[in-house]
């Protein structure tokens, strides 16, 4: 069992991309819980976001991770970056991905430099559009760019 969570863990590299603290009100006051969003990814081209929510952080980001691991996506990459221009939305976030010329590496910011990173995609030029800050609509945007990617 050890060993077993141990190569999984040198498989995928992940990074932790937003914790937020959120209350639901009971009757005898507020209950805390943490909400954590995580991508993972191989550097191949594999690459994954999941959220969950847990009593304490450590146990949102292990679900989070869990999550991650069962929506992991295959993506095509031609010499370290992407094929073609290609633009997605998700809720009121909107991205866009270019192809980058040899050399360049990750021109984009939050959640998106992130994706691409873990992703192993190194020459990229990535804007996010949308009217939102959400770190996690954006992360799923970048992920819907990615899977509409083309031969």
């Amino acid at each position: 069992m050890y060993i077993k969570k141990e190569l999984e863990k040198r498989e995928y590299e992940q990074k932790l991309l937003d914790v937020a603290r959120v209350t639901r009100v009971v009757a005898g006051g507020r209950r805390f819980r943490f909400r954590a969003v995580v991508a993972i990814g191989n550097k191949k081209g594999k690459i994954g976001v999941g959220v969950s929510k847990g009593q304490d952080v450590s146990l949102a980001v292990e679900k989070a991770v869990a999550n991650a691991k069962k929506n992991l996506i295959q993506i095509y990459l031609k010499n370290n970056t992407i094929p073609h221009e290609v633009e997605a939305k998700f809720g009121k976030a909107k991205i866009l991905l270019k192809p980058g010329t040899k050399g360049k590496g990750i021109v984009a910011g939050g959640s998106v430099r992130i994706i691409c990173d873990l992703a192993g995609i190194e020459n990229i030029s990535g804007k996010i559009l949308g009217k939102t800050k959400n770190k996690l609509n954006n992360a799923r945007a970048t992920i819907e760019a990615l899977k509409s990617l083309k031969r």
